[in-house]
């Protein structure tokens, strides 16, 4: 009979290691304005998979996707300014 060994000291070693170090997190906190910006361009997307689109539906989808490119274009410019990691 094989007995089941815990591996929970193992796990704990490397504890430490598995949550984002600070400079991650301000990466990502820098990023939400973008990330938020995809989402709402995907949420205008799925929207649009089962109707046809109308002048309203194209719209929306104008807007998100100009929102998307204005947000990637400030974080390009804040990357190549220095100003992010």
């Amino acid at each position: 009979m094989e007995h089941i060994v815990t591996v929970q000291e193992a796990v704990n070693a490397f504890a430490p290691y598995l949550e984002p170090t600070d400079a991650e997190l301000d990466a990502i906190e820098q990023e939400a304005p973008l990330i938020g910006a995809e989402l709402e361009l995907l949420d205008v997307q799925i929207a649009l998979l089962d109707r046809p689109a109308s002048a309203l539906g194209q719209r929306r989808l104008r807007r998100a996707t100009h929102k998307v490119l204005a947000e990637r274009a400030l974080l390009a410019n804040r990357v190549t300014a220095g100003e992010a990691a």
